[in-house]
């Protein structure tokens, strides 16, 4: 991206400030709108905390939602609270007086006598959607608007406006027309949980990262996992023409040698087929070879995972030490956003070189939006190919018998092979294991039987 010809207003979220393409142009009327608990207040106040270099002060100024002591007492329980800053640096005022004394036409005039008196760099009211309740008609409620815009945008003050809105009333309300910027949060509540949106609807003359980016409400304020989007790859991209081992004895030669470099491997099949013993070897493969590897893991939890690996050759404590990344989440409290990002920032970092996600069936029963998923899978693993990062994806097969058809309907199309484990037999169990697809590369199509024992899986 360019450099910005305006100096830009932080938001005190670095995540947030990407999506806005650098944060708030200054000098700009936003309006930060969203239904009561979405997190309006919470975002305003981080940004302001995170703005207070300078000689000059930011106010936050309450309308009729809110009493000003309980706005000031809820914020002291964030970690970007700082006492230190209240008075001189970030200033509470109450409008809710004047308005009841004389409604919306006190507004313009009481800001005049503040912004000539404190010159302040940041002005956030809150609520303004509440004035619309004392206005005496639409007209008249046009024209406060406009005069307040006149008056903001006299000086250098960069003003948020924010108010419980919803999509119908940026058709209604003037101060749409006015506002440089338009940002919408919202709140999706699940049986177990609420998801959370924030989303750029506006933002005059910047550019910005479009549709809905998940985020948390946490003791250090708003948490941003910006939308996943595939990678612009360079005409010169070429991808690594090298081998990775498996780990796993006999199947690297049913893959024509191994895994291709950057490749993503689906690994499928019904439960005790040996998904997770197979996506453990790989990983550990890879440890032994001197590469950083991050396994994603929602079933097994870390206790189990270590016993796991203890029974694979390799102390849990020892693949820790010389570079296994472990990654635990409960499969109730999945937010899918927040994962995919987390594995995103990992590989940007540049030194992990495998990834292991068990099991991606659990990611699909988290997500509530199934393409917002398979857009996020996908540019996953456009990233991991651009990046030289080999992964590895378990799938669960729902019939316990796994078809290519299923496979191809779910997530075998962003996926260069796809491994099927069997599972069957009378007496005992008796587990296969057939390569249906690899890309650019031959293998041996035959299903061979995949025996684990001590020390784990291997093709017999």
């Amino acid at each position: 991206m360019t450099a910005d010809l305006y100096p830009r207003i932080r938001t005190g979220n670095p995540q947030a400030d990407d999506v806005l393409g650098g944060g708030f142009p200054s000098n700009s009327i936003n309006i930060v709108m969203g239904q009561p608990g979405t997190g309006k207040t919470i975002f305003a106040e981080q940004l302001m905390f995170a703005n207070t270099h300078g000689e000059r002060p930011l106010l936050f100024i309450t309308t009729l939602s809110e009493p000003l002591t309980k706005a000031v007492s809820y914020v002291q329980r964030f970690r970007f609270f700082d006492d230190n800053k209240l008075g001189d640096q970030i200033q509470y005022h109450d409008l809710g007086e004047a308005l009841a004394a004389d409604g919306p036409g006190a507004v313009v005039p009481w800001l005049t006598t503040v912004i000539k008196a404190s010159g302040p760099k940041i002005i956030v009211i809150d609520s303004f959607r509440a004035i619309h309740d004392l206005a005496s008609s639409a007209p008249r409620m046009r024209l406060m608007v406009s005069d307040l815009a006149g008056l903001l945008s006299a000086y250098d003050v960069t003003t948020f406006l924010l108010g419980e809105y919803t999509i119908g009333d940026i058709e209604r309300y003037p101060e749409f027309a006015v506002g440089d910027g338009i940002v919408a949060l919202a709140r999706h509540p699940l049986s177990s949980r609420d998801e959370r949106f924030f989303r750029v609807i506006k933002l005059r003359g910047s550019a910005y990262l479009e549709g809905q980016h998940a985020f948390r409400i946490t003791d250090r304020g708003l948490e941003l996992y910006p939308r996943l989007v595939s990678p612009l790859i360079p005409e010169t991209y070429e991808p690594l023409l090298e081998r990775v081992r498996t780990g796993v004895t006999g199947l690297d030669a049913m893959m024509g040698g191994g895994l291709w470099s950057g490749s993503t491997t689906l690994v499928a099949g019904p439960t005790g087929a040996g998904k997770t013993t197979v996506a453990l070897q790989f990983a550990l493969e890879g440890v032994r070879r001197g590469e950083p590897t991050l396994y994603v893991n929602f079933q097994e939890n870390p206790a189990q995972l270590r016993r796991a690996i203890d029974a694979l050759g390799m102390r849990a404590d020892e693949a820790i030490a010389r570079g296994l990344i472990l990654r635990y989440e409960s499969p109730v409290e999945l937010q899918i956003d927040s994962i995919i990002v987390g594995i995103f920032e990992r590989i940007r970092g540049g030194d992990v070189r495998r990834v292991v996600v068990d099991a991606i069936g659990d990611l699909a029963m988290a997500a509530n939006d199934p393409q917002r998923l398979h857009d996020y899978l996908y540019a996953l693993v456009q990233h991991f190919a651009v990046n030289h990062v080999t992964s590895m994806l378990t799938f669960e097969s729902e019939s316990g018998a796994t078809t290519s058809a299923e496979l191809e309907h779910r997530f075998s199309n962003m996926s260069d092979n796809v491994i099927v484990l069997g599972l069957g037999g009378e007496e005992r169990s008796r587990r296969t294991l057939r390569v249906l697809k690899t890309r650019n590369s031959g293998h041996d199509p035959m299903v061979r039987e995949l025996d684990i024992a001590e020390g784990g899986a291997r093709i017999v």
